[in-house]
């Protein structure tokens, strides 16, 4: 059996998720760079396994996949290891929103206005737009007062045990964490803070980590 395929950079939060989820299954597979910035999501190659030209798009054994949730559920209930979605039903409800809450109110003020302002504009050569940065935070505020409620107490997201929804902050949340504003989130979310400071030492999480620069 071939090892499964996922397309696209190693440097975007998506791509990072669907690895993670094959690192805490122990399931190898080829990582085939694509990379977003030079237009190569564009390819005709690319375009007919993700018609929308996005990232990342998945292969194993000939069935091919798009969409980061549905791929990493795949991933879970494809392959033998620790089960990344809780039984109990609740907790796994509280995975779904946890996924949804990244995907629709934290992703695009944490990575695409911050994130890509304190770290990828000054690696191209520019200068942060601190006024994007201003009228990203109330948004980014609001996302991770939203998750620091929903992670309580608990260890992870969904409970006691790792799973998707920690697989689909992790590579958000490793971003962002190098940027200024990071410090005075993590004070106001003390939770989150915790929760950060615990699975950013995880061997998948250090095996993962993008290279900037």
């Amino acid at each position: 059996m071939a090892d499964p395929i996922i397309y696209g950079p190693a440097y975007s939060t998506y791509v990072r998720t669907a690895r993670l989820a094959h690192e805490e299954k122990g399931v190898s597979y080829k990582l085939v760079e694509v990379d977003l910035f030079k237009g190569e999501t564009n390819s005709p190659a690319h375009l007919a396994r993700h018609p929308f030209g996005k990232i990342p798009a998945y292969e194993h054994d000939g069935f091919a996949l798009y969409e980061t949730g549905a791929i990493t559920r795949y991933v879970d209930e494809a392959f033998a290891g620790p089960k990344l979605q809780p039984q109990d039903l609740r907790q796994r409800a509280r995975m779904n929103q946890v996924m949804g809450v990244i995907d629709s109110y934290a992703y695009a003020p944490m990575v695409q206005k911050v994130v890509i302002q304190r770290l990828v504009v000054p690696l191209m050569g520019g200068q942060s737009d601190t006024a994007i940065i201003g009228e990203a935070m109330p948004a980014v505020d609001k996302a991770c007062a939203a998750l620091e409620v929903l992670i309580g107490g608990n260890p992870f997201f969904a409970g006691t045990t790792l799973s998707l929804a920690d697989l689909h902050a992790i590579p958000v949340f490793g971003y962002f964490a190098a940027t200024p504003e990071a410090a005075r989130v993590f004070a106001s979310n003390p939770n989150l803070k915790r929760w950060w400071g615990a699975v950013a030492g995880m061997a998948s999480v250090q095996r993962t980590a993008p290279k900037l620069g």
